[in-house]
């Protein structure tokens, strides 16, 4: 187990991939972007020894773990069925509270139609060492299932408990087996925006009777990650190693910054991988001719975005500066950091094969971006009994997979249809699917992969 230190500050790098050539009145310049972070995180910090004291109140500002943990247990009335999901859910929140961290701040809250703490219980949080862990473990088996589903109080009451830390790294787990059917699909989204980038947010569907739309909107808002437990006994494992990626986040609040000189306009920046998450909407201005997109946390990892501007038209031999993309760290003074930056350049040009090729970065993201779209209109297309519109959609999605070598999504479209030709993408819909296969496909479709090398 590794103790957080703050002068282990990840490094971060910018990559740029593009084909800055244009033919003569081209306009549109792609590039990927990627963005890596190395030497903090799980590799970062200093063991602890036997001598190490264990903090049982939270520590003064600038010392010890700078991170915050609220674990959000469903324990409405459908918990109950079977009795066995119930205690699943307990021990999955028994195993990650195992693995948080010496020094990290932490707090466990049962949801039903309103949020409730059951630890520490105080209107705050604990610090984890070995008393408060078997103490929240002991907690644990007061959680019942009864009640109903309000999401967003959970989201509330979390938030409240994570601001009560003065600490930088503030996330949340959450856990649902329904649907959120005791507040409006309004007042959830009024959560979300109330909450959105006070904390991020895993959250994770148990069995197959919660709604994939609303969890993987959560943790979209919540930037975090949704995943399908369709067996409950799998829970334990999954919360572990959702908390062991919470404990090798590092450094919250990067923005990825984009500037761009006048008369060039933005058509798109969304993430691209792990997974397609859509930011364009999310910009704030940062000054009249830059704005922020939110990233959320970072540990050790490499994450991909594509970023698509519109430029002035121009002539041959002309070039531009298109964009520069900065990786910024915020202040507490109002400042910031620049962590790494990358151009986007525009070069006019008459050679035609210059100008015609498509950077394989870029034509490998289009193509993933466009897999997780044609999933989810496929899914849509059957459900509503467009069959037709369905099988066009989904053999397409094949077909995209095969392409690219996402052999994980290819491994679940072939539990929704009958591959005849991943190639040609000619599928047959198969005339039953069990549900757990139907959402995790939707769950999932967002998943990239990166470029084969």
């Amino acid at each position: 187990m590794a103790n957080f230190s703050k002068s282990t500050v990840p490094q971060f790098s910018v990559e740029v991939y593009q084909n800055e050539y244009l033919p003569e009145g081209g306009r549109e310049v792609n590039a990927i972007v990627t963005v890596t972070s190395t030497g903090g995180g799980t590799t970062g910090g200093v063991p602890l020894t036997a001598a190490s004291p264990t903090p049982t109140t939270l520590p003064p500002p600038g010392q010890g773990p700078d991170a915050a943990v609220v674990i959000m247990v469903d324990c409405s009335g459908s918990m109950d069925y079977p009795p066995t999901k119930m205690r699943n859910a307990r021990d999955a929140t028994a195993a990650a509270i195992d693995t948080l961290r010496d020094g990290v701040a932490f707090a466990v809250v049962a949801g039903t139609h309103v949020a409730k703490e059951v630890y520490p219980g105080n209107g705050g949080l604990a610090v984890a060492d070995a008393t408060t862990r078997a103490e929240a473990r002991n907690a644990l088996r007061k959680l019942s299932a009864g009640g109903g589903t309000a999401i967003g109080t959970w989201l509330r009451l979390t938030d409240r408990l994570l601001s009560s830390a003065d600490v930088s790294i503030r996330h949340g787990i959450l856990l649902t087996d329904g649907r959120n059917e005791h507040e409006t699909p309004e007042d959830l989204r009024a959560s979300l925006d109330a909450c959105a980038g006070r904390f991020t947010c895993d959250a994770r569907g148990v069995g197959t009777d919660w709604v994939v739309k609303e969890v993987t909107g959560i943790a979209s808002a919540m930037l975090g990650t949704a995943d399908i437990v369709a067996d409950p006994a799998g829970l334990a494992a999954d919360f572990t190693e959702m908390m062991e990626n919470a404990m090798g986040k590092e450094v919250a609040d990067v923005a990825l910054r984009l500037w761009t000189p006048v008369g060039v306009e933005i058509k798109f920046v969304k993430q691209v991988a792990p997974t397609v998450e859509e930011l364009t909407e999310r910009r704030t201005d940062a000054n009249p001719r830059a704005g922020d997109y939110p990233t959320g946390s970072w540990g050790d990892e490499s994450r991909d975005y594509h970023v698509s501007v519109q430029v002035p038209e121009a002539g041959v031999g002309q070039e531009m500066l298109a964009a520069r993309v900065s990786l910024i760290l915020p202040a507490a003074d109002g400042t910031s950091q620049v962590l790494s930056q990358g151009l986007v350049r525009a070069v006019w040009t008459d050679d035609m094969a210059a100008s015609t090729s498509i950077n394989p970065q870029v034509a490998h993201y289009t193509g993933q971006a466009e897999l997780a779209q044609v999933i989810q209109q496929g899914l849509e297309a059957r459900k509503s009994g467009d069959f037709d519109g369905a099988t066009a959609k989904l053999g397409r999605a094949v077909q995209l997979a095969s392409d690219s070598g996402n052999a994980d999504t290819a491994k679940l479209l072939s539990k929704v249809v009958d591959v005849v030709d991943a190639a040609t993408g000619t599928v047959r819909l198969k005339a039953k699917v069990a549900d757990a296969d139907e959402m995790t496909l939707e769950t999932r479709s967002t998943k990239t992969v990166r470029v084969k090398k």
